[in-house]
């Protein structure tokens, strides 16, 4: 399944705020630097979701706010 991130890193919590079926604001600790902020959010919609971190994909918007991610399910 695909699904649009409005990320936010630099928040106080790491939150995941579901909008509507396909789209995602997640909020993350994490700095926008070295990668440090898509990792959080790969792990913290891996835990939402209940699968590995594997299963977790950025398809585009690596360097942007908005992300699509494709959520494998096996």
């Amino acid at each position: 399944m695909k699904i649009i991130v409005k990320a936010k890193p630099g928040a106080k919590e790491d939150s995941i705020e579901k909008v509507d079926a396909t789209n995602y604001l997640v909020f993350v600790k994490a700095p926008p630097k070295d990668g440090k902020a898509n990792a959080a959010i790969i792990k913290l919609l891996a835990g939402h979701f209940d699968i590995s971190q594997s299963l977790v994909e950025i398809i585009s918007g690596h360097m942007a706010r908005t992300k699509v991610i494709e959520v494998h399910n096996d």
